[in-house]
């Protein structure tokens, strides 16, 4: 697709890759950046991690601008995935063993997303370099459920199963991974955007979930 823009005459290629080439976590108060060594964790973030590489060596062969962005979970009206699991649990009321995490993660809300986007496209100070980009607020996976539950106007209905009986429950179904997302800390730090290109997000954690849960 690269080589395909550069034949018609693109300037600018920007690439949405993920912040799982960062890695699947961070440690508590230490946000991922640009400045850390990848470290991809499965096939997913692996073949972004290779695109990214690709995307890098044909913009030093050609001249043809690059720009990686990677966000963690993004949010939206009818996101799929996790989220969209999330949602429809949180909609439906039923009860989520998710009431004692005290994690800290990053997300970020499609409008924020597509604003980064669109700055990416048009910013000179843009080209040839990888962001994080993310709402800018960090929560735990509860703080983000009870966020969804009052932006749906429904109770948030959390059982507070501590997080090793999560973890053990989880293997036992195989379902490692999902547990591990979900209680991890996986924070990013936006300091690049914000510094390099005068970003900042354009709404809030709270709008960006009203208007995902909006029915």
């Amino acid at each position: 697709m690269a080589r395909q823009a550069i034949t018609a005459g693109v300037k600018r290629f920007v690439f949405i890759s993920s912040i799982g080439v960062n890695g699947s976590q961070s440690k508590l108060g230490q946000p991922l950046s640009e400045l850390d060594q990848a470290h991809p964790s499965n096939m997913y973030t692996i073949s972004k991690w290779e695109a990214e590489k690709g995307l890098i060596r044909l913009s030093h062969e050609t001249g043809f601008d690059v720009v990686i962005i990677r966000p963690p979970l993004v949010y939206g009206r009818n996101a799929p995935g996790n989220f969209g699991a999330l949602m429809r649990a949180v909609q439906s009321g039923w009860p989520l063993p998710l009431g004692a995490v005290q994690n800290q993660r990053s997300f970020v809300a499609l409008d924020n997303l597509v604003d980064f986007i669109v700055t990416c496209i048009n910013h000179a100070q843009a080209a040839n370099q990888t962001f994080l980009v993310s709402d800018g607020q960090d929560l735990s996976t509860t703080e983000f459920i009870c966020g969804m539950a009052k932006a749906a106007g429904v109770p948030a209905r959390l059982l507070p199963v501590p997080v090793w009986a999560l973890k053990v429950g989880a293997s036992l179904f195989g379902k490692g991974d999902t547990v591990h997302s979900l209680c991890s800390n996986l924070q990013a730090d936006i300091s690049k955007a914000s510094s390099l290109l005068g970003w900042a997000p354009l709404v809030s954690v709270e709008v960006g979930l009203k208007r995902a849960m909006a029915l």
